[in-house]
């Protein structure tokens, strides 16, 4: 990717960037501590990467803020917050969109430095955010993609996502960055028998990516001194009578041994069943108590009702109990919920506003492509919209919702070392062996070796009618992000169309690796 930026640019993208913070420490300076403010929002710009790093890094330079009220200084930054996203939109908007998230993200910081934002800092922050949406960019209530992202741009990837419809899902929509800029298109239906195709930048039931998420706010906790990696789990909770080998590094990294709560297939094929899902015997039992609300307490407990699959760090088993737990543990620790501590670490901080973490509430926001379920009953097909569902029964096994921008944005942010000190970052992405062939598991993502022997960061969910994929190279410079959505059944028929979909978008932006298989139900 190329982009020249003249020195009036250079001007710009500083006085928009570094006149957000100024506006929140102004608007927040009844409080007593605008240089406070400024500074912590100052340091959070100073540390941008990509391609504008370097511009906003040299902030001393070209930054111009003379006026002497909040309004005069509103007056002058917020245009230019405009122009500068449309500048980078018009020549790299994958820069765009990287501008646009440090802004937010520098905003955010300087609210956390500030403790609680005073009804003037609020209004700022809605304003900055304004501003940085009146642009050509898409947004996630558009459904469109962005002008620069247009399908006739990138014929491969809008053919690729067309054949993944044909092979049997509802639809699709991909959104890719990459050296060539941001892509995002849409193939299929948003419903089944519709002709409008699914919202580029609409939610999705996110699956086994939680688990992603959910690592991250984990190592959050550990880097505050909060959490220890190698601490056994039951001095953290010790009311649940956990084997103390394992450890808080065994719940993340899939090697607690404990039962799966969704069930567990043996390697002579057996299977163990818990909670009813939708996949397997019980999927119309799941079906008809679809809205049924499970407590993570009561799926931890069911799991350790059942005998554990091995012995605690001396194999691989992925187990959304392990995740249920991890929640439980970041409650425990904090005494705040897994929303509030979420939305403090990293949806608030990121700007990630199309990302909900729903607990019990089978609402997902618009727009939305439609989730369908297939059962037979009487002999007769039957296919029912499952798009409002309770996911509790899958906890943070696997039940957020979150956009293919927000997708993008968090690894992004993740890999990039916005989220995670250097050392935290590098325990999460270690390879440890799972037995699958070319792929590896860290804390919360799996290390994708592909066949030219690069490495990506990845994972994926399924989410009964739903799917959500993400993959990164290490260093971020390129990343994909889709949503799915199909007819889903008890036999799960749809999964080899799902490895093969993941396999053709890893091979068209990658060039080549191995499809990540976990479900949410594995």
């Amino acid at each position: 990717m190329s982009i020249i930026l003249s020195d009036q640019d250079k001007s710009t993208l500083r006085i928009a960037a570094y006149g957000a913070v100024s506006l929140v420490a102004a608007a927040g300076a009844a409080g007593g501590k605008p240089q406070k403010i400024a500074t912590d929002g100052s340091i959070a710009l100073a540390s941008a990467t990509g391609l504008i790093g370097h511009v906003l890094g040299d902030r001393s330079k070209s930054i111009k803020l003379d006026s002497k009220s909040v309004a005069a200084l509103a007056d002058q930054v917020l245009p230019t917050l405009t122009a500068a996203v449309t500048l980078l939109e018009k020549q790299a908007p994958a820069e765009a969109d990287n501008f646009r998230s440090t802004v937010l993200l520098a905003i955010e910081t300087a609210h956390l430095g500030h403790g609680q934002p005073s009804p003037a800092m609020a209004e700022m922050a809605r304003k900055i955010t304004a501003a940085l949406d009146a642009t050509g960019v898409a947004t996630g209530d558009s459904g469109a993609a962005p002008a620069a992202a247009a399908g006739q741009d990138r014929p491969e990837l809008q053919k690729a996502i067309e054949e993944i419809v044909d092979s049997g899902f509802t639809g699709v929509s991909l959104r890719v960055h990459d050296e060539r800029g941001e892509w995002a298109g849409s193939a299929g239906a948003a419903e089944l028998g519709g002709a409008a195709k699914p919202p580029t930048d609409g939610h999705v039931r996110i699956g086994s990516n939680t688990k992603t998420f959910t690592a991250t706010l984990v190592l959050q906790l550990v880097a505050e001194g909060r959490i220890g990696l190698d601490i056994p789990v039951a001095d953290y909770l010790p009311e649940f009578g956990l084997d103390e080998r394992i450890t808080v590094r065994m719940l993340l990294q899939h090697t607690s041994g404990v039962f799966n709560f969704t069930g567990e297939v043996y390697d002579d094929g057996t299977f163990a069943p818990g909670i009813p899902m939708p996949y397997g015997p019980a999927g119309t039992e799941w079906l008809d108590n679809r809205f049924h609300t499970y407590r993570p307490q009561e799926l931890v407990e069911l799991a350790l009702s059942k005998p554990a699959r091995f012995e605690p760090g001396t194999g691989w088993s992925y187990a959304n109990t392990n995740y249920v737990l991890a929640r439980l543990l970041i409650e425990k620790v904090t005494g705040r919920t897994y929303a509030e501590e979420m939305q403090r670490l990293i949806l608030g901080p990121l700007g990630l506003t199309g990302t909900v973490v729903p607990d019990a509430s089978p609402e997902i926001p618009e727009p939305h492509a439609h989730a369908y379920y297939r059962y037979e009953e009487d002999g007769r097909q039957q296919t029912v919209d499952i798009t409002r569902q309770n996911p509790s029964w899958i906890s943070t096994g696997g039940d957020m919702i979150s956009t293919t921008r927000d997708l993008h944005t968090f690894i992004s942010a993740l890999v990039g070392g916005t989220l995670l000190p250097a050392p935290l970052l590098a325990e999460m992405c270690a390879p440890h062996p799972t037995g699958i062939p070319n792929m590896d598991y860290g804390l919360g993502v799996f290390v994708v070796t592909t066949d030219g022997g690069g490495t990506l960061i990845s994972h994926n969910g399924a989410a009964v009618g739903h799917a959500a994929l993400m993959y990164s190279t290490p260093d971020g410079s390129t990343t994909l992000t889709a949503a799915l959505n199909c007819v889903d059944d008890a036999d799960m028929s749809i999964a080899a169309a799902f490895q093969k979909a993941q396999q053709r978008l890893v091979n068209e932006v990658f060039g080549g690796g191995q499809a990540d298989p976990a479900q949410p139900t594995d």
